[in-house]
């Protein structure tokens, strides 16, 4: 299926999602959602304005970076949108087995630069998905852009696994792995079910690291790292 087949069937399949009557969530990954709910994030920045469509499609707490974490609502409250916005493409998507939380990564391009985003993305109580925390940095080259855009799903929790245990969140050398369940302070946080785990570490002289965790074969592997070092002043 081609890019733009993709997009049509991913954004149509968004849109039943919304229109279906309310009615208690199933705990089940969807990573065709999280992918719509990046492109219609980035297709608002191009209708509506940057800051306005951060805004628009933020969940409650979300932070980004601005070099250091910013709360959304008060970075962005009275910030006006640039004259040309940022442009976006998500290129993978990875999903907890549960749905509750899934990670982005793609490129952006602005007239004079490109680089990569990271994107965390929160289930919402209606279904739908918004973001909670966004970073990335620029590159060099851009990103090489992929034939179809790739979901990975965690494995689901053996059967009776309770999802406050956490001694099964491991790595792949057996170190426990542990995080905060909610996301008071989205930074660090877990999925429901403990198949996804993700945290944003920063050291002293600015310098951060974004480590992905998600449950494959019997252990939570590292998936996805990246590194911002500080700009220099």
């Amino acid at each position: 299926m081609n890019r733009i087949a993709l997009t049509v069937t991913l954004l149509a399949l968004s849109t039943a999602a919304v229109a279906a009557p309310r009615q208690t969530l199933r705990p089940t990954a969807n990573p065709g959602g999280v992918i719509a709910a990046e492109i219609g994030f980035a297709a608002l920045a191009q209708e509506k304005g940057q800051w306005t469509a951060f805004r628009t499609t933020a969940a409650k707490g979300a932070k980004m970076f601005a070099p250091g974490p910013v709360l959304v609502a008060e970075y962005l409250k009275n910030r006006k949108d640039p004259p040309v916005a940022v442009k976006w493409q998500p290129h993978k998507v990875w999903s907890s087995c549960d749905g509750s939380i899934a990670v982005t990564r793609g490129a952006w391009q602005r007239p004079d630069s490109v680089g990569y985003f990271i994107t965390v993305w929160q289930r919402q109580k209606d279904g739908g998905y918004r973001w909670v925390l966004d970073q990335g940095d620029a590159l060099t080259q851009p990103l090489a852009e992929p034939d179809a855009i790739d979901g990975v799903v965690a494995d689901c929790p053996a059967p009776g696994h309770r999802g406050d245990h956490k001694d099964d969140l491991r790595d792949a050398k057996g170190k426990p792995l542990t995080g905060p369940q909610a996301f008071a302070d989205p930074l660090s946080a877990t999925s429901n079910d403990r198949s996804l785990a993700w945290t944003t570490t920063i050291d002293t002289a600015g310098a951060r690291d974004f480590t992905l965790h998600l449950r494959k074969d019997g252990a939570m592997r590292d998936v996805l790292h990246a590194s911002v070092m500080p700009k220099a002043r």
